[in-house]
């Protein structure tokens, strides 16, 4: 992939990549108009094919929290129309990596030195290049390590970024400027968290002790060194493994597919209900796969901690038979913030029935006890929901976001993680050992 020899960093020059953007956007609508005033009722694939590429160019010249925002976007098919969630899925692991001299002058603003003065070797090229950050491949003492480098500006960068990225958002999802603000006050919490690697190694190195010391089974992580880190560069061993189409690609029979999504369930069950602190990123470029059933976890740059009073009734909705207390259900809808006393009676015939669809099926794994996920007419399911919920003219009217800002995350957490589990196809126990 080509290298990217510099970031505009100064809030003008990002401003004035969106303003460029945002004219192309405008464009691609006066021709989509053209076509439809010449043929009918064309449709909006071209169209969102069409802005999803302008977007998206413009996003990774920008990195930081720009392409960040469309990486946590592509995760979630109830956000985007499909042309935009393939196209930012890009963000997870093959953004344009940075060229070589800006990763030196980080390095010099960090320890005063070059890689090769720390390091016995380095890598000049990226091994891998995403949103924050890319990994170098380098050696020092016979130990072969994996160094993460932030790009330029991007912890200066996250609320102006997302000032920019706005106008997109409220359009795409549709939604008020004060429902937009309440989520993205967590957002920018959780980016700016990302962008500190003193607070990423440190929860690392708590997190994977934690979990080693429990005795999960199949999951592996680096060891970590603060000495060769630092708020820009965190310093770790590298870890053998594929990502996980290379491993998709290696046939790997059906016990090994369960072994992994057996030891990745059991990751995240025991980091939400034993340690109420989760990784909160599980798209595939986090993860190194390998075919006797190992997996190694690289990435602690976005952890949700979870309040214990946001814990207590989220997961309540998820256990069996609340579904069918309708008085239990309301209630636990008020605590969600799913419904309010705001709402009228007609918001609250549209938004309960609507809710308990939604809980019902995304939380079949959990009711289930045990599930396959590789069953296509559950993933059917989803996706034919998400496409009724985005196409629904009364959801779309009301443009009032639902559910409180700390399940944005949680959400977000277990839809990745179910995505990985179904390319896995993986047959696994989901009862809980920690509830």
């Amino acid at each position: 992939m080509k290298e990217q020899f510099s970031i505009p960093t100064g809030k003008v020059q990002r401003a004035s990549r969106f303003l460029t953007t945002g004219v192309k956007v405008g464009g691609n609508y006066l021709k989509h108009y053209a076509r439809k005033s010449m043929n009918g009722d064309t449709g909006k694939d071209q169209l969102h094919t069409d802005n999803a590429r302008d977007i998206y160019e413009t996003l990774s010249e920008l990195k930081g929290s720009a392409l960040k925002a469309a990486q946590m976007m592509s995760m979630d098919r109830n956000m985007l129309p499909r042309a935009y969630s393939d196209k930012f899925a890009m963000a997870q692991y093959s953004a344009p990596p940075l060229s070589y001299p800006l990763v030196v002058k980080t390095f010099r603003s960090a320890f005063g030195k070059a890689p090769s003065e720390v390091f016995d070797s380095f890598s000049h090229n990226a091994a891998n290049a995403a949103s924050i950050g890319q990994v170098h491949k380098a050696a020092l003492k016979g130990k072969q390590l994996a160094v993460k480098v932030q790009y330029p500006g991007v912890a200066d960068s996250v609320s102006s970024d997302l000032k920019l990225v706005k106008p997109f958002a409220l359009r795409l999802m549709n939604i008020t400027e004060s429902d937009f603000k309440l989520y993205m006050t967590e957002v920018e919490e959780r980016l700016l968290e990302e962008t500190d690697y003193r607070l990423e190694l440190q929860r690392s190195v708590s997190i994977s002790e934690a979990v080693l010391k429990e005795g999960i089974k199949g999951i592996s992580f680096p060891v970590y060194y603060p000495e060769l880190s630092g708020n820009r560069i965190i310093t770790m061993d590298w870890v053998e493994g594929m990502h996980l189409r290379e491993f998709l690609e290696t046939n790997p029979d059906q016990q090994v597919r369960n072994r992994i999504g057996q030891a990745l369930w059991d990751f995240y069950d025991f980091q939400m209900h034993k340690l109420r602190m989760v990784h909160a990123d599980p798209h595939p470029g986090n993860f190194l796969f390998r075919n006797d059933g190992n997996l190694g976890i690289i990435d602690f740059g976005c952890v949700k901690v979870v309040p214990d009073d946001f814990y207590e009734n989220y997961f309540r909705l998820h256990t069996p038979g609340v579904l069918e207390n309708q008085a239990l259900m309301t209630e636990l809808f008020y605590l969600n913030e799913f419904i309010s006393e705001k709402d009228s009676e007609a918001d609250k015939r549209l938004f309960i029935p609507l809710f308990r669809q939604i809980i019902g099926l995304m939380g079949k794994p959990f009711f289930a006890g045990e599930f396959d996920f590789g069953d296509d007419e559950f993933f059917q399911s989803i996706y034919t929901l998400s496409e009724s919920l985005y196409n629904n003219k009364d959801l779309r009217n009301s443009r009032t976001a639902r559910g409180s800002k700390h399940a944005l995350y949680i959400n977000r957490t277990y839809f990745g993680l179910y995505m990985l589990l179904h390319e896995l196809r993986a047959s696994i126990v989901t009862r809980s050992r920690y509830r």
